[in-house]
C-alpha cells in the first residue's frame, strides 16, 4: 500500500470534528503563505484624519464622475492585466 492510499484511509477513519483541523494543517503545508494570511490578526490601526478625508474626497468624486476602469489604469501604467494576473515576486 503507497503512503498516499495509507492517508486516505487514516482520512476516512477521522470524525468530522478532527478533519477540520486536518484540512488546516494540509492548506498550512501545501500554501504557508496563505495559511498565515488567513491567521493574521486583523487589522485594528486607527484611521488618520488624514485617511479619513481622503476617504470622503474620493466618495465625492464619484457622486459625480464615473469610475475609471482598471485596465484604463493599468494601459496609463503601461501594463496589462494579463501581466498584473501572471506578477510574481521576484524575491
Amino acid at each position: 500500500m503507497s503512503e498516499r492510499e495509507h492517508a486516505h484511509q487514516l482520512i476516512d477513519q477521522l470524525p468530522e470534528f478532527q478533519l477540520t483541523a486536518l484540512v488546516g494543517l494540509l492548506e498550512a503545508i501545501i500554501d504557508p503563505v496563505a495559511a498565515a494570511l488567513r491567521n493574521a490578526p486583523f487589522d485594528d490601526e486607527p484611521v488618520t484624519e488624514e485617511e479619513e478625508l481622503s476617504v470622503a474626497e474620493a466618495r465625492e468624486w464619484l457622486k459625480h464622475n464615473r469610475g475609471i476602469p482598471m485596465e484604463q489604469v493599468l494601459a496609463e501604467l503601461g501594463l496589462t492585466m494579463e501581466e498584473v494576473k501572471n506578477y510574481q515576486d521576484p524575491s
